[in-house]
C-alpha cells in the first residue's frame, strides 16, 4: 500500500508540471499515463525495489536503472532521453555541478589511460561498422547543408581538416588517436603526404594496417600501436581528432607541449574535440556526466574553450583559428543513433545486453547534450607561438576552396 501512495502522489505531481508522452507499467499490471497522448515511452518497474530510480529521477539514475536492468525502458532512444531530461529537470534538483575531487585528479598514468582506450574502443571492429559510416570515422562529420548523407559528410570533414592545416604533397603528418585510419589514408592518397598514425586500440591498429595495405599505400602510411608520448621526431602537419578528451584536463598543457615538440618549425597542427560549455568545468546536467563517467569514458575529462586555449599557449602555441561545429556534432550523434536502431538486431549478436543497452542511450543522449548546448565541438588550429606572422594566411578563404 505504501508504493502505491508514493507513486499515486508522484504521478499526480509530475502531472500538475508536465503531459508526457510516458507510460509507467508496475509490478501489479497498473498502467501509469502521463499525458493523453499516445505514450513514446514506456518504463515497466518490474519491482517495488525498482521505485526509487523513478521517483527522483536524473539522467543517471534513469540510465543506470535501464542499463543495470532494474527499469525496463521501451522507445526510441532519442525519446527516452528527452523525456528522461524534463523528468529530471521537473524536480530541480540535479542541474550542472562540479566534478567529485578524487575525479579531478584521478592519475592519468600509460596504463589507466591505455585501459580506458581499450574498454571503449575494443568492442569489436564489426561493432562500430555496424553504425558508423562505412570509413569507420567515429568524430563529428562536417554538414555543407545539412542535406548530405553520413558517408559525405565525414569525408568531407577529413578533406576540412587536411584543408585546414594546409597539408602538402611530401609533408609529413602526425595523427594523434588515429583511429581506424581514415584520415592518414585520405591524407596520403589525396593530399601526397607522408602519415604517420598512432593509436592505443589493438583492434583499430589491425584493421588500419589492412586498410592501408589494400589502398596500396604501404610506403606512406605507418600505422603504430604507440602512446604519443613516446613519439620522436618532427611532422610538418599534426592532427589529433577526439582524442584530447582522454588526455585529462590537468595534463592538457603538457599534452600541448609535447606537440610543440613534435611540430616542425613553420608546422601546423588542428585539435578536434569535445568541450565543455561551462565556465567552471562543472559536469553536465542531471547526471548525464556521471553515466558516461561509469560506463563509457573512464578517464574522459571534458575541459572548456577558454581553459583549451589557456593550455594551448601554456605549451608553447599560438592559436590561429576557432570553429565551433556545435551543430555539426548533434547531427552526426542523430545519424549514429538513427543507424543504431536501424541495425539492433544485428548489434545485439555482436555485444552483450549491457553494453548494448549503454550505447543505445549513450548516442542519443550525446545528440541531445550538443543540440541543447551542453557540450561542444571545436577545431582549433595552431602553429608555434613566436613565429614569423608572414607563415599565417591573410584570410579563412584558402580553407574552402
Amino acid at each position: 500500500m505504501f508504493n502505491e501512495l508514493k507513486i499515486g502522489a508522484w504521478s499526480t505531481g509530475m502531472r500538475s508540471k508536465l503531459s508526457l508522452p510516458l507510460r509507467v507499467e508496475l509490478w501489479n499490471g497498473e498502467r501509469i499515463d502521463l499525458s493523453s497522448d499516445p505514450p513514446l515511452v514506456t518504463i515497466r518497474v518490474p519491482q517495488p525495489s525498482s521505485l526509487r530510480y523513478l521517483l527522483s529521477p536524473s539522467l543517471y539514475k534513469l540510465g543506470q536503472a535501464y542499463v543495470e536492468g532494474a527499469l525496463e525502458i521501451k522507445g526510441r532512444a532519442a525519446d527516452m532521453i528527452r523525456i528522461g531530461s524534463e523528468l529530471a529537470a521537473s524536480t530541480g534538483k540535479h542541474g550542472r555541478h562540479f566534478t567529485h575531487p578524487l575525479r579531478l585528479f584521478s592519475p592519468h598514468t600509460r596504463r589507466k589511460d591505455a585501459e580506458a582506450i581499450r574498454y571503449h574502443y575494443d568492442v569489436s571492429n564489426d561493432f562500430y561498422a555496424a553504425w558508423l559510416d562505412p570509413n569507420l570515422v567515429y568524430s563529428c562529420a562536417y554538414f555543407d547543408t545539412g542535406a548530405e548523407d553520413l558517408a559525405t559528410a565525414q569525408v568531407r570533414k577529413i578533406d576540412h581538416i587536411l584543408t585546414k592545416i594546409g597539408l602538402r604533397p611530401g609533408q609529413t603528418l602526425l595523427d594523434i588517436g588515429c583511429g581506424w585510419g581514415a584520415l592518414a589514408i585520405r591524407a596520403a592518397d589525396r593530399f601526397g603526404a607522408r602519415v604517420l598514425g598512432v593509436t592505443l586500440s589493438e583492434n583499430q591498429a589491425a584493421l588500419a594496417r589492412e586498410r592501408v595495405q589494400a589502398a596500396g599505400l604501404d610506403g606512406r602510411v605507418e600505422i603504430r600501436l604507440q602512446d604519443y608520448r613516446d613519439v620522436t621526431g618532427q611532422f610538418d602537419r599534426i592532427t589529433s581528432v577526439g582524442m584530447f578528451e582522454h588526455v585529462g584536463v590537468q595534463h592538457l598543457p603538457e599534452y600541448f607541449a609535447r606537440i610543440n615538440t613534435l611540430l616542425a618549425p613553420g608546422g601546423v597542427v588542428m585539435n578536434h574535440g569535445i568541450t565543455s560549455t561551462d565556465v567552471e568545468g562543472r559536469a553536465t546536467p542531471y547526471g548525464g556526466g556521471e553515466f558516461i563517467d561509469q560506463y563509457v569514458f573512464p578517464q574522459g575529462e571534458l575541459a572548456h574553450l577558454g581553459a583549451v586555449i589557456k593550455a594551448m599557449q601554456a605549451g608553447g602555441l599560438e592559436v590561429r583559428d576557432v570553429e565551433n561545429l556545435r551543430r555539426h556534432y548533434a547531427k552526426t550523434c542523430a545519424a549514429w543513433t538513427e543507424n543504431f536502431e536501424n541495425h539492433a538486431d544485428e548489434i545485439a549478436r555482436l555485444t552483450d545486453g549491457k553494453r548494448f543497452r549503454i550505447w543505445h542511450v549513450y548516442l542519443a543522449g550525446c545528440a541531445y547534450a550538443f543540440a541543447h548546448d551542453w557540450i561542444s565541438l571545436y577545431q582549433i588550429v595552431c602553429g608555434k607561438a613566436g613565429e614569423d606572422p608572414a607563415q599565417i594566411p591573410w584570410s579563412r578563404k584558402y580553407m574552402y576552396e
